[in-house]
């Protein structure tokens, strides 16, 4: 991933909104410049003619047939930033607001939006600075786009609102100083500009979908883990099983399966039917292609979404400089984007509910053939009897988030916003799930590593030991009961890289 991107409006990907989420940088594309321009100066000669147009020189939603003089208008749009900057409850993380930076000024380089060049440097120059506004998660019903979340970012635009640059929180026009950039002075249109738009919800959900995508391959190297421990079949990966039923999710999963369970002497052990009669595994195991790759196509979908979205003029009204013709339409509304990251929840929360069945078949002596709760001491230890039991928490939790937000709606702005979105709502829950797949994984890791120690000398594959050897880095094999907490802790990070 490139350490700078260039913004055209056109281009963005989640693979750079995740690496500029991490640190890397962006700045303005050459080719950007003119369409900014045009837009600019088309409202410009709009203002001078005296034409009225919604939000440049009108107020807003129930207000919008209140007209403006021309002397109240940087009044205007610096009320709006101020009034609109209602949100509420812990703030967004660090990343999701350069995702959201970064989402707002390529929208706004689009040239749809009527705004200076300045404001979109401005929020670069930001950005690559590491200042990030304070923006509270709540308050958004992504109707007239996520109002309150972009509101407390314009507020730091200005010198007002809360930032942190450095890991210290300190007022916005104090972190605009430190950094040495001068607070905008908004002028017509700028305000909104600013404002409309859905980046709130597509840089929340956009990262989870991303970290989605990654534990949708990771999956398959923990299940293959699994079922080395357990010691299954791979015949269910068979390739021509896959060819008859050609979902590119699911094929593209059984070729990994069949890739990393390659060379086991695990699976050469238990190869002769006399010695092992069983002729098939149950489901958690040999539809793993079936359910991870469905959760991948489900995920793949969802990206595509979000991608034509962060490249998408969400403003309100739009600039089409060429036609000289301000429109008032409504592609703030997130519908796309929260119908969409609702269908994500649901395919990721499936993830860690087949993970979690896994697990409960390493940890039951029952299913496994193993010792009772992969404890070499059963009944003085209990071993990771609640390793499962946590995971069985998190699922229960992840059936009530995953149902969906969009389905929901509740006027607003003096029912003017008759119908909204949700998908704040929808990318909040979707993090949240996200978080907890990748604890269930971490689990069933952990599970499936100490499920191992007990058909040593055996080893399963060269690409699943190295797997298991980058687990016992980090967490030994278990004699003694010990608190769990930290291991699952421990392993987390290495389910992210195993994509």
């Amino acid at each position: 991933m490139k350490n700078t991107l260039e913004l055209d409006g056109q281009s963005l990907t989640l693979a750079d909104t995740a690496a500029v989420a991490a640190g890397a940088s962006a700045v303005l594309a050459a080719s950007a410049w003119p369409r900014i321009y045009q837009a600019r100066q088309f409202v410009e000669r709009l203002l001078a003619r005296g034409d009225i147009a919604y939000g440049i020189n009108t107020g807003f939603g129930k207000l919008s047939e209140v007209v403006i003089p021309h002397d109240e208008l940087r009044t205007l749009q610096r009320n709006l930033v101020r009034s609109h900057a209602c949100g509420v409850g812990e703030p967004l993380p660090e990343p999701v607001v350069r995702a959201m930076m970064l989402h707002r000024a390529n929208v706004l380089a689009k040239g749809y939006s009527g705004c200076r060049p300045v404001i979109i440097e401005t929020l670069l120059a930001m950005l690559n600075a590491g200042l990030h506004p304070v923006i509270p998660s709540r308050g958004s019903v992504g109707a007239s786009g996520d109002l309150a979340p972009l509101a407390h970012l314009a507020l730091v635009t200005i010198g007002e609102g809360e930032a942190i640059y450095q890991s210290e929180r300190m007022a916005g026009g104090a972190a605009l100083q430190r950094v040495g950039i001068a607070p905008l002075q908004l002028e017509a249109k700028e305000g909104l500009a600013l404002l409309n738009g859905t980046q709130a919800m597509t840089a929340v959900g956009g990262l989870a979908v991303w970290q989605a995508l990654q534990l949708a391959q990771a999956a398959d190297v923990i299940g293959a883990l699994t079922l080395e421990a357990l010691r299954g079949t791979p015949t269910a990966f068979d390739e021509k099983i896959h060819a008859v039923r050609p979902h590119a999710g699911q094929q593209a999963s059984a070729a990994r399966l069949r890739a990393l369970i390659a060379g086991s002497e695990i699976r050469e052990s238990h190869r002769d039917k006399a010695a092992d009669p069983r002729v098939q595994d149950a489901y958690a195991l040999r539809c793993m292609p079936q359910v991870h790759g469905a959760v991948s196509d489900a995920l793949t979908h969802v990206r595509g979404i979000l991608e034509i979205e962060i490249n998408s003029a969400t403003d309100n009204p739009l600039i089409f400089a060429d036609a000289q013709e301000v429109l008032s339409g409504g592609n703030f509304h997130g519908e796309p984007v929260a119908l969409g990251l609702d269908y994500a929840a649901i395919a990721i929360a499936d993830l860690a509910t087949i993970s979690e069945r896994r697990v409960e078949r390493l940890v039951n002596p029952d299913l496994s053939g193993l010792p009772a709760f992969l404890s070499p001491q059963p009944g003085t230890n209990s071993g990771l009897m609640m390793a499962q039991v946590t995971a069985a928490a998190l699922i229960a939790e992840n059936n009530v988030l995953a149902h969906p937000a969009s389905v929901f709606t509740l006027p607003t702005s003096g029912n003017k916003e008759d119908h909204v979105s949700m998908g704040m709502t929808a990318a909040l829950k979707l993090a949240q799930i996200t978080q907890h797949v990748e604890i269930v994984l971490a689990i069933e890791l952990l599970c499936a590593a100490q499920g191992l120690e007990f058909l040593k000398p055996l080893k399963p594959s060269p690409a699943l030991q190295a797997v298991y050897e980058r687990v016992r880095a980090v967490v030994p094999a278990l004699g003694q009961d010990v608190p769990l907490s930290p291991y699952i802790a421990a392993l987390q990070p290495l389910v992210r890289e195993l994509s």
